[in-house]
């Protein structure tokens, strides 16, 4: 059976639950930029397919009814944290990671990017204090996609 989902009911950060059984759909943090996903469930697979700029997040829920609450699962994904101690020191490390063309986020006045070994080192070389941890995304990294060439 296929059921399609075109929003979003809430998050299970706020969703009454009750006695409900609740059903959480394991994803990977690149889904939350997709507008249109297919999840198998219990009740069959459902397909979302939401409309203008609306995307997941952990913890979204799909389908609620008497007995279940099935819910968005964001999987944990091994970054680095960069914690610059300057403008200077972001900047530097900054404009590394974009000629590598590294998706990076911002959070307040740290780095996030996802771990790679040469990344890791970049980091070390650098003398940025950072760490390596597992975590739920809250947001997605995005690439950006700008034609260009180096000469």
């Amino acid at each position: 059976m296929f059921r399609r989902i075109d929003a979003l009911l809430g998050n299970l950060d706020d969703f009454p639950i009750g006695a409900r059984v609740v059903e959480r759909l394991p994803v990977a943090s690149s889904a939350m930029t997709r507008r249109l996903l297919r999840l198998p469930s219990s009740i069959g697979d459902l397909g979302l397919m939401l409309e203008g700029t609306e995307r997941i997040r952990d913890g979204d829920v799909l389908v609620a009814d008497a007995t279940r609450v099935i819910a968005v699962e964001v999987i944990p994904d091994e970054v680095l944290v960069a914690y610059p101690d300057s403008i200077a020191q972001a900047v530097e490390i900054a404009h590394a990671l974009g000629n590598r063309h590294v998706p990076v986020i911002r959070e307040g006045d740290t780095i996030v990017i996802g771990y790679a070994g040469a990344l890791e080192e970049l980091l070390e070389r650098s003398g940025v204090r950072y760490e390596r941890i597992v975590r739920v995304l809250e947001r997605p990294f995005v690439y950006a996609h700008a034609p260009h060439v180096h000469e």
